[in-house]
């Protein structure tokens, strides 16, 4: 069973009844007891990375979260959680995937926030995105990006750079977009998580 982390910077309502529609069982995850009884996690988030961060700290979940061993998925801001730092009030995170989570800035041409349908690139190894094609678009809303790089990139989105919509490491992956807002490929995305 799949459970939730809600540290108040999270679209919970909106992941919740994608998991109810595609059938998926989960939980809300408030304390350390409640994280011990699911299987794998997700972190949503939108907002302030450096916000969302204090509160995910306020909770005490942080210690558990990096040394966990269970499979992991954080969403939007949740997977700039995962990073070492953001440029978002100058922020540490989690460090988890030594990455850095930057501002799109006046070289990208395009209008920030990054918001709407795009396309992305997958990983065709990556079980995550296991029967999501090349050139799939997914649902972004985010003025700030995870920092490109090879090693740790699952997917790769263009928006006047090229930039990583998908991250993994072990056993923690991050999605950029908002698979529950993403139609049936997002909802294809979130079933291929609950079964890793």
């Amino acid at each position: 069973m799949i459970g939730i982390i809600n540290y108040g910077a999270g679209n919970i309502f909106s992941l919740t009844s994608a998991l109810e529609r595609v059938g998926i069982k989960y939980g809300i995850i408030n304390s350390e007891a409640d994280y011990q009884q699911y299987e794998k996690i997700i972190i949503p988030g939108v907002g302030h990375a450096g916000t969302a961060m204090r509160k995910l700290t306020d909770t005490g979940l942080v210690p558990v979260i990096k040394s966990s061993h269970k499979p992991t998925l954080g969403i939007c801001v949740g997977m700039q959680l995962l990073t070492d730092f953001s440029e978002e009030g100058n922020s540490d995170l989690l460090g988890i995937i030594p990455l850095k989570t930057l501002r799109f800035n006046e070289a990208v041409s395009k209008k920030v926030p990054h918001m709407g349908w795009n396309q992305i690139s997958p990983d065709p190894d990556s079980k995550l995105f296991t029967g999501i094609p090349q050139g799939t678009y997914f649902y972004f809303v985010h003025s700030y990006f995870i920092e490109f790089n090879t090693k740790f990139t699952a997917a790769i989105c263009d928006y006047g750079i090229k930039l990583s919509a998908a991250i993994q490491k072990d056993n923690f992956y991050a999605v950029q977009f908002h698979p529950e807002k993403s139609g049936a490929m997002g909802e294809r995305l979130l079933k291929n998580f609950a079964d890793l």
